[in-house]
């Protein structure tokens, strides 16, 4: 079971959209450097098909995409999570920042739109950093992954 610590609306997380990110808690990564340890403790609620949806029915005129911050603890949850706020969400985009540094096997795309791959290691930085070992990703309607790089201040396929 996944569960959540606490949610926000975001700018930067996703290029041009207004992003519901939602941060989840038991992560195994370890990354040394994080910005938010405490996400690694198995605290916060459960995060249920209903918070969803109540989620999307409070943020959802608001909001162009929901990212599922973390989850790797259950990836295939964040999966079948992602599926469900896709079928119910009118058109929101849906995005997943992972820790990892590959796709689970047999994870399928066809849920999401974006996807950010990657621990954080401090030395290379996040994404707005050329050297980053951080990957981020849209998915196209085929489930092709097209990598995004930041350049100077902005996103680029």
């Amino acid at each position: 079971m996944l569960k959540y610590f606490n949610y926000d609306i975001v700018f930067q997380e996703i290029p041009n959209e207004i992003t519901l990110a939602i941060n989840i808690t038991c992560c195994p990564n370890n990354c040394s450097g994080c910005h938010s340890p405490h996400l690694r403790k198995d605290i916060g609620e459960p995060l249920t098909e209903v918070v969803i949806e109540d989620l999307i029915d409070r943020y959802g005129e608001s909001i162009t995409c929901i990212c599922f911050m973390g989850g790797d603890n259950d990836p295939y949850e964040i999966e079948r999570l992602a599926g469900f706020a896709l079928s119910i969400s009118n058109g929101l985009k849906i995005a997943w920042y992972s820790g990892r540094n590959t796709l689970p096997v047999n994870f399928t795309l066809k849920n999401f739109n974006y996807i950010k791959l990657g621990e954080y290691v401090e030395a290379l930085g996040g994404l707005d950093k050329a050297n980053t070992n951080q990957r981020f990703y849209a998915i196209d309607e085929d489930c092709t992954m097209k990598e995004i790089k930041f350049s100077g201040t902005d996103f680029s396929i």
